[in-house]
């Protein structure tokens, strides 16, 4: 028997990787909040914690309560502090579902809200800073659900002109000459809620930087139908998998509650082949 798990502080906790520093939290069922501060951006938002109220994007992975409660206070909050409307991005069924529910939360708090809801499909390319873009993926859950990438474009000056001066280079990026071929890194996926069907479908999310997945449930008292069956993914899935996966980091969330920290710890330390240790972590906040 496992030990349970006490409630784990509003706070989140922090966790960095190269020049990637990430803050929030989650737990399956309960909560999922995760929150890159320096780029104002955070993916599904739980209840509406304080580390999310300040940033001024939300990418929202579906519409289950422990990943998308938070979106109506987190509107108040922003209109209760006179600050900007914030954009969410969701899945298009979510739509107009959620802007029923904040027009009944206009009617109970006596206040019109100022939001941004925009559908995120295959499509979609918004973007955070002039480095950096989000794109979403394709995955696979009990209701309609999508995962996130950011890209970063790097600009490689093409070969042609890699021999030529600077003052060269200058005249003809002033006739408009394109200089440089640009390409797009995967540097972090984002899965939300899926099953492992989100790995065979899109090759970019094998390849990104760091990989950010849920892995609900962790040892043989839950197997991978039973997994499936609730649209979420099994440890023994994830193992079956990792040669394919070109990730420097593999970060697991939402992690079922039946599992101490030190348990699923444990557990990844007699599951796992020794040669992927090393890159996979489980996220700090629970």
């Amino acid at each position: 028997m496992t030990p349970s798990l006490h409630p784990k502080s509003e706070l989140g906790s922090a966790w960095s990787y190269a020049e990637f520093d990430f803050f929030g939290l989650s737990l399956s069922g309960i909560r999922t909040c995760i929150a890159l501060p320096a780029f104002q951006f955070c993916f599904d938002v739980a209840q509406g914690f304080p580390f999310s109220l300040n940033l001024k994007k939300y990418f929202i992975s579906h519409g289950h309560l422990d990943h998308a409660a938070g979106i109506p206070y987190i509107i108040s909050q922003k209109a209760m502090n006179s600050q900007a409307p914030a954009d969410f991005w969701m899945p298009k069924s979510l739509l107009e579902p959620m802007t029923e529910i904040l027009r009944l939360w206009e009617k109970i708090e006596g206040h019109q809200y100022q939001f941004h809801f925009h559908e995120m499909n295959l499509d979609t390319e918004v973007e955070i800073n002039a480095r950096y873009t989000m794109k979403s993926f394709s995955t696979v859950h009990r209701i309609d659900s999508c995962g996130y990438t950011l890209f970063e474009k790097k600009k490689k000056l093409k070969p042609d002109f890699q021999n030529l001066p600077g003052a060269r280079l200058a005249e003809l990026r002033k006739t408009g000459t394109e200089l440089n071929d640009v390409s797009e890194i995967p540097q972090i996926s984002f899965t939300g809620d899926t099953q492992i069907e989100f790995l065979l479908q899109n090759d970019w999310v094998r390849k990104s930087r760091i990989l950010i997945t849920e892995c609900t449930y962790l040892d043989n008292k839950k197997t991978i139908e039973q997994a499936k069956k609730w649209g979420h993914l099994h440890l023994d899935e994830l193992i079956a998998h990792l040669d394919q996966i070109e990730s420097e980091k593999i970060v697991l969330i939402h992690l079922s509650s039946r599992y101490s920290t030190e348990y699923a710890q444990q557990l990844l330390q007699k599951k796992i082949p020794k040669k992927h240790l090393d890159r996979i972590e489980i996220f700090p906040g629970r």
